[in-house]
């Protein structure tokens, strides 16, 4: 099937963001992707704020973006727009890292008044690093992500939600989703 990049966005070691993607990495798994997890906080912050593209840890995240045939970009919401760190990363990939491929946009928050940041803040961006498509994104509150034993656990309502965008960037990568086996319990 395809390569997928799913890259968070959040500064925060403890992040619903994060929680979120590695909850969808599963499901992509599980229909026959290869999917990368990519924390944009484990990279240098000397190398993000100077800019240093030449940095070997900049460098091999921006092999990974040219590698990938999908990317799911994750990112907390603050002021109405994503985060400064994934601005940082998103500024010093190349003009069209995004060239060629679908994207999975989504955004956590406190809040309902963030809803729209995918679409006025995110999308913009990703389509100037010319995406060639775009998927419906996701916006899911804080408070309907939790952890329990080390594992992300969703709200029913937004599990079932977010399984259906999972499906439809995977159908748009050009794989056949198998209901069976996007459900079917891990080993």
């Amino acid at each position: 099937m395809a390569a997928v990049l799913s890259v968070s966005g959040s500064p925060s070691p403890t992040s619903r963001t994060t929680r979120l993607l590695r909850h969808l990495d599963e499901r992509l798994r599980r229909q026959g992707h290869e999917v990368t997890p990519l924390e944009v906080r484990t990279l240098p912050a000397d190398a993000l704020l100077g800019a240093n593209v030449r940095h070997p840890a900049i460098a091999a995240a921006a092999d990974l973006f040219a590698r990938a045939d999908g990317v799911v970009i994750g990112t907390p919401v603050y002021k109405a727009a994503y985060s400064g760190l994934l601005k940082s990363l998103l500024d010093l990939l190349p003009q069209y890292a995004l060239a060629g491929k679908t994207v999975l946009p989504l955004a956590t928050g406190g809040s309902q008044a963030h809803v729209l940041a995918i679409d006025y803040a995110l999308r913009p961006v990703l389509s100037s690093m010319g995406a060639s498509h775009i998927v419906s994104g996701w916006f899911t509150l804080d408070r309907d992500i939790a952890r329990e034993d080390g594992v992300p656990v969703l709200a029913p309502a937004v599990a079932g939600a977010l399984e259906q965008v999972t499906d439809h960037f995977s159908a748009a990568l050009g794989g056949r989703v198998d209901p069976l086996a996007a459900t079917a319990t891990p080993a």
